[in-house]
């Protein structure tokens, strides 16, 4: 009886109550998602969205209402969870520093529209009773999948994480992938709702959350018996080593830094390990992180020496490093790119990729030449913006299997992470997230990029700036990890690849189906509805 009084308040609130209470469920819900990964509280706020929707009312003004409902849910819950990317903005404070309130408000007040989208789409389909639980998980995911795909691209914290942060239920990724996650996470952490029906909407109120239950143990038990039977070898004569040099943003781009930051990297690079270890002599490969250089390495002939210095015969390092393509005669100006760089022993560089997707306002902005104009710049600050790569394509690095690299973000984005033609071994993320220092950002990023290794049954390497560093298998498990906010190496062997998935083959089409079953039980139920009334 309680809890159906808690519900009929929230379903009976308006005006500044209705929208306080969902803002708050939706900042609560933020603490799901890693470093915190208290998912279960999904199964309180989520229940709460419910509510106010089916106190939205009925017609186009219940539609408005489930629209600014879910708008401010959206809001508490990018708030709460993205307030990190304001950081990047105080690096250059006195460049930077006013956008700040774009950072922390604006985004998230624009985020926050996919979800109130998703509330609506939602209401289209909604009847009371258990029905409503599926055009719930329909309405939520398909406006994070929209999120994911709209313009550039955003699926940063999509509910699916929140489940993906128990490795064995995560491995229902294999074969669903994320969205098909973030389906399962949304109508079974929502069943809850159901408790607080009357007989009149449901005979039985305890069903719903009993299957919920009963489905997250399944995923349990088969993800179980998955990490358990799947055996992951190592990939035969390869020693990486990581290095992670924790630079604080504001020093890796300051140009006057070079020679400390070449000093940094050569020092950390041949550390030793132990009493019987000969540090960058112990291994095949060294990884570097994104960005590494306050310059151009086309520019720089001595830091190309140092680095053949440093290298052992038949060891090869693998950096990230910005770089610049200078024009021609009468070619107009020089491009630049965000790349990942492989370099031999003597110094030649031997193979180049170049960063796809670009993060906007970070490293360019949308409709560049008119805002530069008007005295804008990303936070790269590089005239003109980076370029965007030609196309995905395999990184070949003399004695490892072809790798799929990835720069930054471009590892949050799921079946996007593969070049075509021939499956890789293995993908390579090299990233900077200094600019987010120690916040849930960079921890975020971290599981997301887990992910990306279930689905596609692939390892990762991974070297980042200022953590988290790590070598992952395909099963998501971490080998090897160096924390955040910690300088250091990590040596490590290379996993190796098990089979293709599921998801690797088919992509996205078994989320689809599952939102179309789903879809299509709300859809039934409503016109069963209708009906009988």
């Amino acid at each position: 009886m309680k809890l159906a009084a808690l519900a009929h308040r929230v379903v009976l609130a308006w005006g500044w109550r209705r929208r306080l209470i969902a803002l708050c469920a939706g900042a609560l819900s933020a603490f799901a998602m890693a470093p915190y990964d208290l998912w279960p509280l999904l199964a309180l706020t989520f229940p709460v969205l419910i509510w106010l929707i089916d106190g939205a009312g009925a017609g186009v003004a219940g539609l408005r209402t489930a629209f600014a409902t879910g708008w401010w849910f959206g809001f508490g819950y990018f708030f709460a969870g993205l307030y990190w990317i304001g950081m990047a903005l105080l690096v250059e404070a006195d460049e930077f520093g006013w956008l700040l309130p774009f950072a922390v408000i604006a985004i998230p007040a624009g985020l926050a529209l996919f979800t109130a989208l998703g509330t609506a789409i939602a209401r289209l389909m909604w009847t009371p009773g258990p029905s409503r639980l599926f055009a719930f998980a329909v309405g939520l995911g398909a406006a994070d999948w929209l999120r994911g795909h709209v313009l550039n691209g955003f699926p940063w914290n999509s509910f699916g994480y929140a489940l993906a942060s128990m490795p064995a239920i995560a491995q229902a990724a294999a074969f669903v992938g994320l969205w098909g996650l973030t389906l399962l996470t949304l109508v079974t952490l929502a069943s809850p709702a159901v408790l607080a029906d009357g007989h009149e909407a449901t005979r039985r109120p305890w069903f719903a959350p009993l299957l919920a239950v009963f489905v997250l143990g399944a995923l349990a038990l088969f993800g179980a018996h998955r990490l358990a039977t799947i055996e992951v070898g190592m990939v035969e004569g390869v020693r990486l080593r990581i290095m992670q040099p924790n630079l604080p943003q504001d020093e890796k781009f300051r140009t006057s830094a070079k020679q400390a930051v070449m000093d940094r990297y050569v020092s950390m690079s041949d550390r030793a390990t132990g009493p019987d270890t000969q540090g960058v002599r112990d291994v095949t490969h060294l990884f570097w992180p994104e960005s590494a250089f306050p310059f151009f390495l086309e520019r720089e002939a001595d830091a190309l020496a140092r680095i053949a210095d440093l290298l052992p015969p038949g060891v090869v390092l693998v950096t990230g490093a910005a770089r610049v393509d200078e024009p021609g005669k009468g070619e107009g100006e020089a491009k630049y790119y965000n790349s990942i760089r492989v370099i031999g022993d003597d110094g030649a560089i031997l193979a180049t990729y170049d960063k796809v997707h670009l993060v906007p306002f970070g490293e360019f902005l949308p409709l560049q030449n008119f805002l530069e104009r008007l005295g804008f710049e990303q936070l790269t600050r590089v005239r003109g913006g980076f370029t965007p790569g030609s196309g995905r394509r395999a990184l070949a690095i003399p004695r490892l299997p072809p790798a799929a690299p990835l720069i930054c973000y471009e590892v949050i984005f799921p079946g996007q992470v593969l070049p075509e033609g021939s499956r890789p071994a293995w993908l390579l993320n090299v990233t900077n997230d200094a600019w987010f220092g120690n916040t849930p950002g960079p921890h975020q990023h971290f599981a997301q990029s887990r992910l990306r290794t279930i689905e596609e049954g692939l390892p990762l390497v991974r070297a980042a700036n200022n953590g988290i560093s790590a070598v992952v298998d395909p099963l998501g498990r971490i080998v090897r990890a160096l924390p955040l906010g910690r300088d250091g190496v990590i040596d490590s062997s290379l996993p190796k690849s098990i089979e293709a998935t599921p998801y690797a083959r088919f992509g996205d089409g078994p989320a689809f189906l599952i939102a179309a079953l789903f879809a299509v039980i709300a859809l039934v139920v409503r016109r069963s509805n209708k009906r009988s009334s």
